[in-house]
């Protein structure tokens, strides 16, 4: 009996060792959820070491970073989620347009908003939100022309955006 008592023990230890990946996974999740991005991004870190759910990890990562004003560790984050299996959405490139601007990279901010536009999960309420950052990144590249005519697409498709209405009018001074 001693003997089963020592194989259950042991086994019981194997399986919290073998999740224990998982569980620093769910750490972070809730750490991101109480605003704690710095322990956020520890746990992903190490679920991330443990390989744990790692594509997913990356991109809490990135989330933690972002909300701690890191946009160069963000969007390298946000990468290595695409390398490590998360599923390419709308979101995570609207993140990496954003990371992208942050950090003036605007020729790179257009490609990841013109990827990201084209997800199927992007909902309406995301669309409009890329195509404008899309917008406010050719004109920080100076490429009015393409900004104009993306303002155009834009304006057709959300007339009543008073914001769009006022960089239609700036955008013609250009």
């Amino acid at each position: 009996m001693k003997r089963v008592v020592q194989i259950l023990i042991f086994l019981f230890l194997g399986m919290m060792l073998a999740g224990c990946g998982k569980y620093e996974y769910k750490q972070g999740l809730k750490k991101l959820e109480e605003g704690e991005y710095e322990e956020a991004a520890l746990r992903f870190e190490k679920a991330v070491e443990e390989e744990a759910n790692v594509g997913d990890a990356w991109r809490g990562i990135g989330i933690a970073r972002w909300e701690l004003e890191d946009y160069e560790g963000a969007g390298d984050a946000f990468l290595k989620a695409l390398e490590n299996g998360s599923g390419e959405t709308g979101t995570l490139y609207n993140f990496l347009g954003a990371c992208m601007m942050k950090q003036d990279r605007p020729a790179e901010a257009v490609s990841y908003y013109e990827q990201g536009v084209l997800m199927e999960d992007c909902t309406e309420e995301m669309l409009q939100e890329m195509q404008f950052n899309m917008i406010a990144a050719y004109e920080a590249q100076g490429d009015y022309e393409s900004a104009k005519a993306k303002l155009a697409e834009y304006v057709a498709a959300w007339p009543d955006d008073a914001q769009a209405v006022k960089e239609a009018e700036f955008l013609e001074t250009r």
